[in-house]
C-alpha cells in the first residue's frame, strides 16, 4: 500500500525520517519499475535549519517546492553532475524535507545495474543519494511530483521497525551550517528488518 499524503503533512521532519526506514522507494519511469527498502535519511527542517535550502525563508526557482504542502518530490542537481532526491513534508510555506540518502536494492536489480554500468551487485550500488538516484532513474524530470502517483512513491513495507536498530548522527556535507551542522538529523537502519529474509517486495 502506498504511503498517503498525508502521512507526510506534519511538522514533525525528524519523526518523518526515521518513519520512513524500513519502507520501500520505488519509481516507474521509462516503463521501468525499480525500488528498495529505504535504509538511510536526512531531515532539513526548513526556514530555521542553516543547512536546508529554504534557510531564513529563501525562496528560489530551484526552492519553490519546497514551500508546497508536502508529499511530492524535490529533485535537485549538484555538483554539475548528481542528482539528490527529497521528499517534501509539513504544510504550505513551511518548507520541510527529507533527503533519501540510500535505499537496499530489491526490485528491478538489473535495471539498476545497467543505469549505473556495474556487472554485478555490490554494496555500492544504492549505497548514496547521487547513487540512487542515477539507478532508480531519477532526474530532474520528476521533480515536483506527488508521491501518490505512477511514477514515484513510497510503499509501506509492513514491518514494525524498532527504534534499537536506528542510528543517529549529524548529516553529510553541511560544514557551512555551523552550529545547525551538527544536529543528529540523520538516521541509519543499522540492520535490515528480520522479516526481510522471508519476504520479498510486496507490490
Amino acid at each position: 500500500m502506498k504511503v498517503p499524503l498525508s502521512f507526510y503533512r506534519n511538522d514533525d521532519v525528524t519523526g518523518i525520517a526515521k518513519q520512513l526506514l524500513g519502507q520501500y522507494l520505488i519509481t516507474r519511469i521509462d516503463g521501468k519499475l525499480t525500488g528498495g527498502i529505504i535504509t538511510e535519511t536526512e531531515a532539513y527542517a526548513g526556514i530555521t535549519d542553516k543547512a536546508s535550502h529554504a534557510y531564513n525563508n529563501r525562496r528560489t526557482r530551484r526552492t519553490k517546492v519546497m514551500f508546497d504542502e508536502g508529499g511530492r518530490s524535490y529533485v535537485y542537481f549538484t555538483y554539475g553532475m548528481h542528482h539528490l532526491f527529497n521528499i517534501v513534508t509539513s504544510v504550505k510555506d513551511n518548507p520541510h524535507a527529507v533527503l533519501i540518502r540510500a535505499i537496499h536494492p530489491t526490485l528491478g536489480i538489473n535495471i539498476m545495474l545497467k543505469r549505473r554500468g556495474k556487472q554485478q551487485q555490490d554494496k555500492n550500488l544504492t549505497n548514496g543519494p547521487a547513487k540512487l538516484c542515477q539507478a532508480l532513474g531519477i532526474s530532474l524530470q520528476q521533480n515536483n511530483i506527488l508521491l501518490d502517483g505512477e511514477v514515484v512513491w513510497v510503499e509501506y513495507s509492513g514491518w514494525e521497525i524498532d527504534e534499537n536498530i536506528i542510528a543517529a548522527g549529524p548529516r553529510v556535507g553541511v560544514d557551512y551550517a555551523q552550529e545547525d551542522a551538527l544536529l543528529f538529523y540523520r538516521f541509519l537502519l543499522e540492520k535490515l528488518p528480520t522479516a526481510f529474509a522471508k519476504n520479498s517486495c510486496q507490490l
